[in-house]
């Protein structure tokens, strides 16, 4: 049974956010993909406002169990294909935008993630997904450099764009998104370590 919140005294106007803005200066190096879908905006909040959303949207989740929706102080869960359980904590929650979120194990370290859509003149709707990871955070420069270029980002890129594909599939086609739909991860996929 999903715990109902009263979000509206959490709600932030779209006018109080900037152009997607950065809502965690003091993270490094955050990695976000962009999606065009040719859907309305309306819709494309619906498919990510919804509760249990990833079971449908996102091709590497095996089961998203919500504890509270909607809202700042939402909680939900994502069981990924390779058996990794991660936790949603909804820290913000922009009514028709987007919202911020830290996710992580259950007891383990938190990364920033931050959802927002964006209006297009012809329509259409953009989907950015930002993620603040927290590897390296505190490493010197030198030490988190390679690790984040070379392995981190470009594997959050690739997952990012998977989810925003899948996203899309679900708002344009109507229809659960199918598992490793754009291919498999080495993070989130079955047989993954």
């Amino acid at each position: 049974m999903v715990e109902e919140v009263n979000w509206k005294i959490h709600k932030v106007s779209a006018a109080d956010i900037s152009e997607w803005g950065n809502p965690r200066p003091n993270f490094k190096w955050p990695v976000s993909v962009e999606h065009l879908i040719a859907a309305s905006p309306e819709s494309v909040w619906e498919a990510i406002s919804t509760p249990g959303n990833l079971e449908r949207c996102h091709p590497f989740c095996a089961e998203n169990p919500v504890e509270v929706w909607p809202g700042a102080g939402a909680r939900d869960q994502i069981h990924y294909l390779s058996g990794w359980v991660y936790v949603r904590q909804f820290c913000r929650w922009i009514d028709g935008v987007g919202y911020d979120l830290e996710i992580g194990e259950q007891g383990g370290r938190k990364s920033f993630v931050s959802w927002r859509t964006k209006p297009h003149d012809d329509g259409g709707c953009s989907l950015r997904i930002a993620v603040y990871p927290h590897p390296f955070q505190e490493a010197p420069l030198l030490i988190r450099w390679a690790p984040h270029t070379f392995y981190i980002a470009p594997r959050l890129r690739s997952y990012l764009s998977s989810v925003l594909r899948g996203f899309e599939w679900y708002v344009v086609r109507g229809t659960p998104v199918p598992r490793n739909q754009f291919g498999t991860h080495p993070w989130f996929s079955a047989g993954a370590s």
